[in-house]
């Protein structure tokens, strides 16, 4: 809604302060913790992020401050996901300009879009590994339910790493690479409905030694490591069925409510300091761009276009 002052809630030690500034700006006052939609304490750098803003969902890229925003791939077919290389000198994202689904990587500003996977089948959601030698993604080429391969940063190599009858999404890279996080949707033994379940998994990056590592009751996705490789984000619905933010120990456990929000929100990517997570919020009538501080829960609202604007991903320093 359309308001002149806007209440900043920063959380200390000790007391609550709350300071009121002017500022002619539309703001979203819906969620349990702290909105705020001006650029004090904004986190710098880039940020990519999907959007429908031109009628099909593109790639765009923006600052951290909600500015410069640029539309990458400008491509009259579907493009989805978007995942830095570790020296942000290139995106991977993937896209159906060919037919069908395939993996594609770009130069950071969008240029030189070149086709990885070559494939008839369906390959969808690339991540470049920490020494940006490998990719991982998913795919449909052996099996209608999706599963996880790794492929050379040139497409050549492509390795089966899983082989199950489970759908399987979200594959991405431990710190040090030896490691996969990912989503297998699974429905456990005492459950009577059809409801999909999804639980957070880790394994070598050659498929052994799995390792379930989150049991809510619904459909838990989206989990990144923070860069020190010691907690991981992820998304899922909570007791009351609203989707929110999470964050956990790399082991599983201590799993915390990050957001608290009545909106929903998904899609965590961590600053390359660990300080913030980037994510996407809203309603089915519009989602937008938000980050949130980890330690004083305090949220900055970046985009607000009533379009879908989503699934932020921040650039490498």
């Amino acid at each position: 809604m359309q308001q002149n002052k806007i209440m900043i809630r920063q959380l200390t030690k000790t007391t609550i302060i709350l300071i009121a500034i002017s500022f002619n700006q539309s703001c979203v006052t819906s969620s349990k913790t702290s909105r705020i939609t001006i650029n004090d304490s904004i986190p710098s750098g880039t940020l990519s992020f999907l959007t429908t803003r031109d009628g099909n969902f593109e790639i765009y890229s923006m600052t951290t401050n909600g500015k410069n925003i640029t539309n990458l791939t400008n491509n009259k077919a579907l493009d989805f996901w978007s995942s830095w290389s570790p020296n942000g000198k290139f995106i991977l994202f993937y896209s159906n300009r060919d037919g069908n689904n395939e993996i594609y990587r770009m130069d950071a500003d969008g240029k030189n879009p070149i086709n990885l996977s070559n494939h008839p089948s369906n390959d969808y959601l690339p991540e470049w590994s920490p020494d940006g030698k490998k990719i991982t993604f998913t795919s449909d080429r052996d099996h209608k339910s999706r599963e996880i391969y790794t492929m050379n940063k040139d497409g050549s190599g492509v390795v089966r790493v899983t082989e199950n009858e489970f759908f399987e999404e979200v594959p991405t890279w431990s710190i040090d690479g030896r490691k996969i996080l990912f989503t297998r949707q699974i429905k456990e033994q005492d459950d009577t409905t059809h409801a999909a379940n999804g639980e957070i998994f880790i394994m070598d990056a050659n498929g052994k030694n799995e390792k379930r590592l989150t049991f809510k009751k619904g459909y838990d996705s989206g989990a990144k490591f923070s860069p020190d490789g010691k907690r991981i984000a992820f998304y899922g619905p909570t007791e009351d069925k609203n989707f929110e933010l999470f964050i956990m120990n790399s082991d599983g456990s201590n799993v915390i409510n990050l957001t608290n929000d009545v909106l929903e929100d998904y899609s965590p990517s961590w600053s390359p300091d660990g300080k913030w997570i980037a994510y996407t919020s809203g309603t089915s009538e519009q989602y937008d761009v938000w980050v949130i501080n980890v330690e004083t829960r305090v949220k900055i609202r970046l985009t607000n276009v009533q379009k879908r604007n989503e699934t932020p991903v921040w650039r490498p320093n």
